[in-house]
C-alpha cells in the first residue's frame, strides 16, 4: 500500500511540476499540444485514446490520433464518446462500434453497447490517452465518460493519462446533484456548473473516493497560457448542437427546457439559441424544427411552427439563468404537466427540489438562495484541485 501511495505522490508532484512551468508561458497551449511533456511518457507504449472531433493539435487543426502516429507512437484502440469519433451522431443516439477509415484503427464506442471500457478492450494497452473538450455543464456527458474510463483504468492498474483544456463555462453555479438522482448526465455531487477543468475534475474524482473508493493512476498535463476567469472560444464545435460561443454560453441555461415540450432549436440553424413552442403566447420570434443531418433526425416539435424567444443577440453574462425556464413555466399555465418528462428535469437539475421550487411559485433570488450552503461547501473542496487559481 506504501508503494502504490508513492506513486500517486510523484504524479501529483510531476503536474504540478509542469504547472509551475506553464504559468510561465503567455500562449495559450492545451495539454496535447504539450508534446515535449507526452510524448516521452508513452514511447515505446501501446496507447488507447479517448478522443473526439476537438481532439486536435495546434493551429492547424490536426486530430491527435494523426499527430501521434506521424510520429511513430503505436495507438492500438480509439474510444468514442456520445456522438462518435467525428463528432456528427445526434444527441441519444447509440454509437455502434467500428474502424476508422484513415488509420485502419479500432473505434470503440462508450456510448453503445458498454459506457465503461471492458477488461478486453484494455487488455495490452499501456496507457489511456483523454482529450476531449467540455464545456463545464455537469449534464454533458463527456465527464460522465471520463468518470467510467478512470474507473475502469483503477480497476485494471492502466495510468490514465488527461490531456487538460480550458473550460468554456468557467463559473460555479446551480444546484449541487444529489445521489438519489445520479445518471449518466449527472454522475457527481457537483454543481450544474463546476468551474473546473476535465483535468481539475479527474483529480477531485480520485481523491474525492468517488471511484468506489478506488483511485486511478492518474497524470494530468495541464493547459498553459490560461487561467480561471480568462474567457477561451472553441475552436471547433463540441456536438452537432453546439455550433458556436453564444450557444455554448446559452446551453446550462437552456438544456432544463429538453425535459418539456419547449424546443431549444434543435433542428434549426440556431440550437441552444432560441426557445420556443408552438403556442402564440410564448413570443412573436417564430422557427419550425425540421430533420438535420448531423445535427438532429427527430427534433422536438418537428414541421411545427414554434413561438418564442431569438436569444442570438442577448448579451449574457453566463452562468446559470433560470428566468428564461421560469417566464415559459408561468406562461403555460400548465403546472406540473409543463414538465413532459419530470425524472428526466430532475436527473438534469441533479436534484427533485428545483421541479417542486418552480411549481411552488418560487422567485429565482429564493431558488438560488436555497443552493448556497452546497454551493459553499463544493467552493471549499474545489480549492483543492485547481490547478489554475
Amino acid at each position: 500500500m506504501r508503494n502504490r501511495n508513492s506513486f500517486y505522490c510523484f504524479v501529483l508532484l510531476l503536474l504540478f511540476s509542469h504547472l509551475s512551468f506553464a504559468q510561465e508561458e503567455k500562449q495559450l497551449r492545451t495539454g496535447s499540444e504539450r508534446l515535449e511533456i507526452l510524448l516521452p511518457m508513452i514511447q515505446g507504449k501501446k496507447v488507447a485514446l479517448v478522443v473526439n472531433q476537438t481532439s486536435v493539435v495546434g493551429s492547424k487543426q490536426k486530430h491527435l490520433v494523426d499527430t501521434l502516429q506521424t510520429l511513430g507512437i503505436a495507438i492500438k484502440v480509439i474510444f468514442a464518446p456520445e456522438h462518435g469519433f467525428r463528432g456528427d451522431a445526434d444527441a441519444g443516439e447509440l454509437i455502434s462500434d467500428s474502424k476508422d477509415p484513415k488509420t485502419g484503427l479500432a473505434i470503440i464506442s462508450l456510448y453503445g453497447a458498454n459506457k465503461k471500457p471492458t477488461y478486453e478492450q484494455l487488455k495490452g494497452v499501456d496507457v489511456v490517452l483523454f482529450d476531449i473538450q467540455d464545456v463545464g455543464a455537469r449534464f454533458y456527458t463527456y465527464i460522465s465518460t471520463l468518470h467510467y474510463v478512470m474507473e475502469a483504468c483503477a480497476e485494471q492498474l492502466v495510468p490514465l493519462i488527461v490531456l487538460d483544456r480550458p473550460n468554456p463555462n468557467d463559473f460555479v453555479d446551480g444546484p449541487v446533484l444529489v445521489q438519489s438522482v445520479r445518471s449518466f448526465v449527472g454522475m457527481h455531487e457537483i454543481p450544474l456548473l463546476y468551474g473546473l477543468t476535465v483535468g481539475e475534475l479527474a483529480c477531485m474524482i480520485n481523491e474525492e473516493g468517488w471511484l468506489q473508493k478506488r483511485r486511478c493512476p492518474l497524470t494530468v498535463i495541464p493547459v498553459s497560457g490560461w487561467k480561471h476567469g480568462d474567457p477561451y472560444q472553441l475552436p471547433i464545435k463540441p456536438s452537432p448542437n453546439l455550433p458556436n460561443q453564444t450557444a455554448i454560453r446559452l446551453y446550462p441555461s437552456l438544456c432544463l427546457f429538453e425535459a418539456t415540450q419547449v424546443s431549444v432549436g434543435r433542428g434549426t440553424p440556431f440550437p441552444f439559441q432560441v426557445i420556443g413552442s408552438p403556442d402564440k403566447q410564448y413570443g412573436s420570434f417564430k422557427f419550425k424544427p425540421k430533420p438535420t443531418k448531423g445535427g438532429d433526425m427527430h427534433p422536438l416539435q418537428k414541421g411545427k411552427t414554434c413561438y418564442g424567444l431569438d436569444l442570438r443577440e442577448e448579451k449574457s453574462a453566463g452562468g446559470l439563468d433560470l428566468s428564461y425556464f421560469l417566464r415559459f413555466y408561468t406562461l403555460s399555465n400548465k403546472g406540473a404537466d409543463f414538465f413532459s418528462s419530470p425524472e428526466f428535469f430532475d436527473k438534469l437539475a441533479g436534484t427533485r427540489d428545483l421541479r417542486s421550487q418552480i411549481m411552488e411559485g418560487k422567485s429565482e433570488e429564493e431558488i438560488r438562495a436555497s443552493w448556497q450552503p452546497a454551493l459553499s461547501r463544493y467552493k471549499e473542496m474545489r480549492k483543492k484541485y485547481l490547478l489554475y487559481p
